[in-house]
Formats: structure tokens, sequence, C-alpha cells
């Protein structure tokens, strides 16, 4: 019996070694970064929300807003976490959008011994420019900034601020985000300004734009006009969600 059971142990032992030939598993540690977007209507510019760091790496050096998550802490609560630390906003649209892991996207992976690599999963939000309230509370740098004026970024957020933008547009053309962050109530051209904001002006002229939106009835007209400048009174209009909820995920091309 002792002959056996030493026989089982040098096997055990055979096999332990050869698990040292196979490649070690990664040990990651987890952050999220948030790509807040806002649209300035009265400037037209597409703006992200933008931080400075506090510490290496990339001291002083401006990125997106950002944390490791915590022990016991969801993602979404994590992300919800850095949100409510960086602005106070009431009406405000979150989603996850990629989880970012490439080797040595983070140059602290080069410094730890143990080989930890840092991994991103990316939330971007839209929230509305004239509600929004940046908290500066310990932070000496925040600042909203035009997409088309963006600082040197730590780490690798200028890729993920690209691929954020690249989502908005997206939705944009197939979801009603943008009724997020207008009023209750707009006229049409506020919508087509913040949808050239963000598509381009080459996206569509406006009377196209127009009769198109008009023709998929999910716009309610409210029976009141506004009055801007000296043109004539533009009707206000409410986004009907009930009314827009066939033409789900249907891509919405204005042309």
């Amino acid at each position: 019996m002792p002959h056996r059971l030493s026989s089982e142990l040098d096997r055990h032992r055979q096999r332990k070694g050869s698990d040292l030939d196979e490649p070690l598993l990664a040990d990651f540690r987890v952050g999220v970064d948030n790509v807040i977007f806002s649209v300035d209507t009265d400037l037209q510019r597409l703006l992200v929300l933008l931080v400075m760091r506090q510490e290496e790496p990339f001291l002083g050096q401006w990125c997106l807003p950002g944390t490791l998550v915590r022990n016991g802490e969801a993602l979404e609560a994590a992300a919800d976490r850095i949100l409510a630390e960086k602005i106070r906003v009431q009406n405000l649209y979150l989603e996850q959008l990629y989880t970012f892991g490439g080797p040595m996207r983070d140059p602290r992976e080069a410094k730890d011994s143990y080989g930890v690599r840092y991994l991103s999963v990316s939330y971007f939000a839209l929230v509305r420019y004239s509600e929004a309230e940046l908290i500066a509370d310990g932070v000496s740098g925040i600042a909203w900034y035009p997409m088309n004026q963006l600082p040197d970024l730590a780490f690798d957020h200028a890729k993920i601020i690209q691929y954020g933008h690249c989502r908005l547009r997206n939705k944009l053309e197939y979801s009603p985000v943008a009724f997020e962050v207008l009023p209750e109530v707009f006229t049409l051209s506020d919508l087509y300004q913040l949808y050239t904001t963000v598509l381009g002006e080459n996206f569509s002229d406006y009377s196209n734009f127009r009769s198109r939106l008009l023709k998929l009835k999910f716009l309610e007209d409210t029976g009141i006009k506004a009055s801007r400048g000296a043109g004539r009174p533009a009707s206000l209009y409410k986004f009907d969600a009930e009314a827009f909820a066939p033409l789900k995920d249907k891509a919405l091309v204005f042309i």
C-alpha cells in the first residue's frame, strides 16, 4: 500500500510539473472609464468631459473620468459612482461601450513584477449641456472639450473617445437617444441642430430632415408656437415614445 501511494504522488508531481510549461493565466485589475458627451447647441459643438490626472502615470495629463473597480462593486455601480463624483445632472443616457484590454495599454503593467493587466470597461453617456453641473471638489482640472480640439490624452483614451463617438453617431440613426437630452418640448430646428452637431452638417439638408421626421409620426405637435428672433414662430413638438416603439432598432436615415 505505501508503494502504491508513492507511485500516485509521483504521477501527481509529474502532472504538476507539466502544468508549469503551460502559459500563465493573466491577472487583471478592472477599471471603468466614462465617455461623457454633451451638445452645446448655442455654439454647435459636440463636447466630451475630461479630467486632469492627479497621480502617476500621466500626472497632470488629461484623461476620461475613471476609477478602478472596488472589491465587491458592480461595474455599473463603479460607472455611476465616478459620474456622481464628477457631474450633477438629472437627464442622463448611459450604456456600456466596450472593453479595452490590450497588453501594455497601461504603463503600470511594465512595472508590476506579478504581470498584472489593466482592463478598461468603458461606458458612454449623453447629458444635457445646459443642466450639467461639473463638480470640482478635490479636482484641479475638469472641463468640457470640443471633439475637434482634444488635448493629448493619457492611456488609450483618445481611442476610447473615438469609439464612443462612433457609437453615438450610430445610436442617433436607430434610437431616440437625442430626445434624452433635448427639453421636453422643442422645435424641429432644435432637433436638426443636435443632429448636425453630432453627425456633421452634410448628413441631410433641413427640408429633407423635416419631411422625413414628420412622415415617421413619432413627434407630437403641441399646438404651441415659440418665437425666436425675427423669424415667424415655430411649432413646438414632443417625443411620443409609444408611437416610436414600432420603429425601434430600425435605421432612421434622414436623407
